[in-house]
């Protein structure tokens, strides 16, 4: 486990991973293929582990509407889409690829965004920190398990995409 338990600190690590990962896919002078890859296993982790463990629990909150953890949900689909679109490009660095990487930033960037201002401002308000706790502990298991996994590949984003 990391230093924190909390859920909503876990998920806002994630995301700052995740703005890193963006930097250095961008950067002539890093290796943005192996970037890709751990962004690819993270962002899929991520979006598994929310949408198993995490949307579901904050669902049961009055104060945490259910059409935004239904909207964050859609738009982990957009984000995928967005991967898969930047996974299939033959040439990192070329044209296509900083096209589809911008499409990428922008569908994550925005889905982070909107996330930490609406659910997990509403979960760090309305859910005991115990409760986050027991949501953080589980969002991590499933997080390690899906990376463990390969849950990145090209060949599983396809079929996260297709399904």
């Amino acid at each position: 486990m990391p230093e924190t338990s909390d859920v909503v600190e876990l998920i806002l690590q994630d995301h700052r991973r995740m703005e890193d990962l963006f930097r250095r896919m961008r950067s002539v002078e890093d290796d943005r293929g192996a970037a890709l890859r751990e962004f690819s296993d993270l962002l899929i982790a991520h979006a598994l582990a929310e949408e198993s463990k995490v949307y579901p629990a904050l669902k049961r909150y009055k104060n945490i509407e259910d059409d935004e953890v239904e909207h964050g949900e859609e738009e982990h689909d957009e984000g995928n889409q967005a991967l898969l679109a930047l996974l299939e490009v033959e040439e990192i660095g070329g044209d296509e690829w900083d096209e589809k990487l911008e499409e990428l930033v922008e569908a994550v960037t925005h889905h982070a965004d909107e996330e930490e201002r609406t659910i997990l401002n509403g979960a760090r308000e309305n859910v005991a920190m115990d409760r986050r706790e027991e949501l953080g502990k589980a969002f991590w298991e499933e997080r390690e398990r899906q990376l463990k996994s390969g849950c990145g590949s090209v060949d599983n984003v396809r079929k996260i995409v297709e399904s």
